[in-house]
């Protein structure tokens, strides 16, 4: 067993001290879900676990012009909260398929995101959605799109001395029709093999505007604009749809690797067979 020194303070002032005390020694903990097994299965021990579950203020959803969501708001909060399921739906899919029932009673999204794994459940549907990531440090707040927050495996670009705050969507996201797919070995807890989220907003029966994310294809979760622009202002129909897998699955868009999961030439195959069919889950009958 290792020995941490433990603190649980209950302002983001009293984090931002602990981190300046610390610095390095520190790890910041929300649910632990992530970072717990991390500690376990590496070599990284640091000596003080600084816990964010005293900022309880840092946990809900709103919706307030845009959609607000708190970092500390846990997966299973989303996937009851009916304003996600019926406005984020991507999003309510995500989380609703993150580990087990226990895990997302305590997982965090804002956890989820600042782990950065390749395959974040949430990571997609939040890509589709414009997210972009409110960063508190003592200087004050920035925000960062979601497509820039991403840099490579486990790494983003928050700062040392920065907290992610909030999650915002713009409102106009509740517009477009979206949904998520995780094709994993077993519908069980495991990691996706691969992630497909996909978004669509119809005018009529024509495309207007598309949004389109993979993960587990790239170092990071990946937006994929070449489908995006082919499919705007096209008719929403099957020959479209595979096509658009067809470019997402080519060298241009995504470029999977080999892992003990799965070969990167099956990963291919499913983004190519995946785009259409949860291009027509989002849209529905």
């Amino acid at each position: 067993m290792i020995n941490y020194e433990y603190f649980k303070p209950e302002s983001l002032d009293e984090v931002f001290e602990l981190m300046q005390q610390y610095g390095s020694r520190a790890e910041l903990v929300a649910g632990g879900t992530d970072v717990m097994v991390f500690i376990k299965q590496s070599n990284h021990s640091p000596e003080v676990l600084i816990s964010l579950r005293g900022l309880t203020d840092l946990s809900y959803i709103r919706k307030n012009e845009g959609y607000h969501i708190g970092a500390l708001a846990t997966h299973r909060m989303l996937e009851q909260s009916k304003l996600v399921k019926n406005d984020l739906t991507a999003l309510h899919q995500g989380a609703s398929q993150v580990g087990s029932v226990q895990v997302r009673n305590v997982g965090t999204l804002g956890g989820n995101i600042c782990n950065a794994a390749p395959s974040a459940d949430t990571a997609g549907p939040l890509l589709i959605l414009d997210a972009v990531m409110v960063l508190q440090s003592p200087e004050g707040q920035r925000r960062v799109p979601i497509e820039q927050f991403f840099i490579g495996p486990s790494e983003t670009v928050k700062k040392d001395d920065e907290v992610l705050v909030e999650i915002e969507i713009p409102a106009e996201m509740s517009r477009f029709k979206t949904a998520y797919c995780k094709h994993a070995r077993r519908q069980a807890m495991n990691l996706p093999i691969i992630g497909v989220s996909v978004g669509i907003l119809l005018e009529g029966d024509v495309i207007a505007d598309s949004r389109i994310a993979l993960t587990v294809v790239a170092p990071t979760p990946i937006r994929v604009p070449q489908v995006e622009a082919f499919l705007k202002g096209k008719p929403f129909e099957e020959a479209v749809l595979n096509e658009a897998g067809e470019i997402a699955s080519s060298p241009e868009c995504c470029m999977p690797r080999d892992s003990v999961r799965c070969e990167g030439w099956y990963r291919e195959e499913m983004v190519r067979v995946l785009i259409p069919r949860v291009a027509r889950a989002a849209v529905g009958p």
